[in-house]
């Protein structure tokens, strides 16, 4: 099948009900997504299909050829993207294992709130599990990033 991802299309030989994730990570060598839980629950395997956050662990591939999808490698290839400039310099990360879902997800929210609340970034990232418990340094990083997509 053909998939569209980060901009490129791709021929890969899976079968219809392969998760998406195992496709991405397994197939395309594209590692940034991870695997978390398995049943969407963490967000750590977030992506974007056409635009909006979906969960690469139960989304079939089938159900995603012809859509664009976007991985975290596909944000920007030097890490110059607002959310992905305002994770560093907030210093967000500490272990680092869900940071790729929670930027996916906080792009995502940027695109449709562009200056979101606090009760906007805490509803959109509400399906992101941080076990380090860096959410007051999320949610500072998301409004820089507003601030830098601003500029």
């Amino acid at each position: 099948m053909k998939l569209n991802v980060n901009g490129t299309e791709h021929e890969v030989a899976a079968p219809p009900d392969m998760p998406l994730l195992w496709v991405l990570r397994d197939l395309m060598q594209l590692t940034g997504t991870k695997f978390g839980c398995g049943i969407a629950q963490c967000g750590a395997c977030t992506v974007h299909v056409d635009g909006s956050p979906r969960r690469a662990c139960v989304t079939p591939v089938a159900s995603v050829e012809g859509k664009q999808i976007t991985t975290i490698e596909g944000l920007s290839k030097d890490g110059s993207h607002p959310v992905q400039r305002a994770w560093a310099e907030i210093d967000v990360v500490q272990c680092g294992y869900c940071q790729s879902g929670q930027i996916m997800s906080a792009a995502a929210l940027l695109t449709k709130i562009p200056a979101p609340t606090d009760t906007d970034i805490d509803q959109a990232l509400s399906g992101n599990i941080c076990r380090c418990g860096t959410y007051p340094r999320i949610r500072a990083a998301v409004k820089r990033a507003a601030e830098i997509g601003k500029a």
